[in-house]
């Protein structure tokens, strides 16, 4: 089998694409996440990639927008066509995780396209207005987060890593005792 920076993601099986993901070190797979060609396998592959904890917000949500959600935002999921009704999901799953807060924000690893999101919170601001509602609603609050620099500007400075650690421990532990 070929490794992963070798591998022809424009060919083979489902399953030949998600051990090749499996097989990728959390960078690759976040990469991958971002490139994905959403016309191949994306219920098997992005099902799965974006199921993971160390997938970011800003990756979500660039695979997101990759999945081109605006064709089917206004389409009652009934009417989503057979041959799209798997990536219509893989875009309802990614929408609910970013909206309960599953993926966290990096500020290694940004949203690709700061417009395409702008304009999605636009017109979804547009909606709300005008009493409609798409498929897919994001939550500004946590989406501003990257879109707004804040995760920049509340960046705290680099501490030791023991330090770190030992700060982590003490949150964890001082309702208990505190």
């Amino acid at each position: 089998m070929h490794s992963f920076d070798r591998f022809d993601w424009s060919r083979g099986s489902a399953e030949a694409h998600l051990a090749m993901a499996r097989r990728g070190t959390e960078n690759q797979v976040r990469a991958l996440a971002r490139r994905y060609d959403w016309s191949m396998y994306p219920e098997t592959v992005l099902g799965w990639i974006m199921a993971q904890k160390f997938i970011d917000l800003g990756t979500a949500l660039t695979a997101f927008l990759n999945g081109e959600p605006e064709r089917f935002n206004y389409l009652p999921k009934r009417d989503v066509p057979d041959a799209y009704r798997g990536a219509a999901r893989v875009l309802d799953n990614i929408c609910l995780r970013v909206n309960s807060g599953f993926y966290l924000a990096s500020a290694e690893h940004d949203v690709s396209g700061h417009g395409r999101i702008a304009r999605w919170l636009e017109y979804q601001a547009a909606d709300r207005e005008e009493g409609r509602r798409g498929r897919w609603i994001l939550d500004e609050e946590i989406v501003a987060v990257l879109t707004d620099d804040r995760l920049r500007a509340e960046a705290p400075p680099e501490r030791p890593a023991e330090a770190a650690r030992e700060g982590r421990l003490r949150r964890l532990f001082t309702p208990l005792w505190g």
